[in-house]
């Protein structure tokens, strides 16, 4: 597939390629990440199970061209809550996690601007956003809300490249700082690679590649470690398998990007 256009780029860590021009909202120690109440709980199960996820199926599936490869090891972790590890390339990556971990409930920790729009606040909070604190009063509460969903025996998606740069078939440096939380609670981590393949036959008509979403074994805390010790080894181990996952040969180059360096 000869690629659509080239993006340059300068910063890996840093460049944004999502496009989104959000006025991002405060959040902060006020900021209700976990809501207890029962109208608010029955409305979010209503909403997630009987709304969201059969529109999610049939865009992921039709729309997406959405495979998941060896989502057998998800039986393993019935009783448990583990953490999902994603490459952050596509600005819907966030219907991807409720796919993946089905009958179990998927919360993603979000940028802020996903809780910034007025009136999408609450749905979005409703079908799993953890949004990331915008100062350090509301870290703890942030901290707290990360914990109760994971005690919950649920999947917790986190993109740690942190920025989206749209169909990039490569793997970005990223810090190990998100692996504290399985590392912490003694849970276990697991990558979840997108890559792209061509579309076949009608499909083509699409335009763009199918998605194929790759996950790991789970790789679990070394508990002889010292957490910082611990959460710096998940990180490796999930960086190596995604790196080794996008180079395939499937995964094909829709877009292309190429470093240069900044003025």
């Amino acid at each position: 597939m000869k690629p659509k256009k080239t993006v340059y780029y300068s910063d890996p860590l840093n460049d944004d390629f999502a496009g989104t021009k959000i006025s991002r909202k405060r959040v902060d120690g006020d900021f209700p990440f976990v809501r207890s109440g029962f109208l608010w709980r029955l409305f979010s199960s209503f909403l997630y199970y009987l709304v969201a996820v059969p529109v999610v199926w049939v865009y992921t599936r039709l729309v997406m061209g959405m495979k998941i490869k060896n989502r057998r090891v998800l039986r393993k972790l019935k009783k448990t809550g583990f953490f999902l590890y994603g490459n952050h390339t596509q600005l819907l990556d966030p219907l991807i996690p409720p796919m993946v971990t089905f009958p179990k409930r998927a919360y993603t920790v979000a940028n802020p601007d996903a809780v910034s729009i007025r009136f999408l606040k609450n749905i979005v909070m409703m079908l799993g956003a953890i949004p990331l604190p915008t100062s350090f009063s509301g870290m703890q509460r942030f901290l707290s809300a990360v914990e109760a969903r994971c005690a919950g025996k649920n999947g917790i998606a986190i993109y740690p490249e942190a920025h989206v740069w749209p169909y990039y078939t490569g793997i970005r440096p990223f810090r190990s700082a998100s692996f504290r939380y399985p590392a912490k609670l003694g849970v276990p981590a697991i990558a979840m690679v997108t890559t792209y393949r061509r579309r076949r036959g009608l499909l083509r008509l699409f335009g763009r590649p199918a998605v194929t979403v790759t996950l790991s074994e789970p790789f679990y805390p070394d508990r002889t470690l010292g957490t910082r010790e611990a959460q710096e080894r998940l990180c490796r181990d999930v960086y190596d398998f995604m790196v080794k996952t996008s180079a395939g040969k499937e995964n094909v180059e829709y877009i292309r990007y190429e470093w240069r360096p900044s003025a």
